[in-house]
């Protein structure tokens, strides 16, 4: 394994740790605690999160892409084993999915908060909390097709 594709999975699987890990993070473990705040301070704390964890994502998903692309092109490109594409496949999915929450729904919440109207930012919320399962999900496919695919 050269050192330009040593570097380039590392950069990768730190892209994946950042997303993924902030998505357990956030829901299994920051969504609960919130739960016992009012609308009222639970939305501006939800949006302020977002705000920052959104940055984080979108570069991760720009390292995730750059060194996936390369990855994929230095074990075959299209004649690269199925799982790598799988892997591909999969990772622009939760891409288009990142981008609709982080370009249609938080501007949702972030409008709601401004104008205080709690129940259409919950909704929002709701709907980046279903989104970040499906994210979830995908990822972890992904992560298991990576691990189980050593052979090929």
């Amino acid at each position: 394994m050269t050192k330009a594709i040593e570097a380039a999975l590392f950069l990768h699987l730190l892209g994946v740790a950042v997303w993924i890990g902030g998505m357990v993070f956030a829901h299994f473990c920051l969504r609960p605690a919130l739960g016992d705040l009012t609308p009222q301070s639970r939305l501006p704390l939800w949006e302020a999160v977002f705000a920052r964890f959104f940055n984080w994502v979108a570069g991760s998903v720009l390292v995730i892409l750059l060194s996936g692309g390369f990855l994929l092109t230095q074990y075959g490109g299209a004649h690269a084993a199925w799982p790598l594409h799988a892997m591909a496949g999969l990772g622009i999915v939760m891409m288009l999915i990142f981008g609709h929450i982080r370009f249609a729904v938080f501007p949702r919440i972030r409008r709601a908060v401004q104008a205080q109207n709690w129940p259409d930012g919950a909704r929002a919320v709701g709907t980046v909390r279903r989104l970040v399962v499906v994210n979830l999900v995908l990822g972890v496919v992904t992560v298991g097709t990576a691990v189980l695919s050593r052979g090929f």
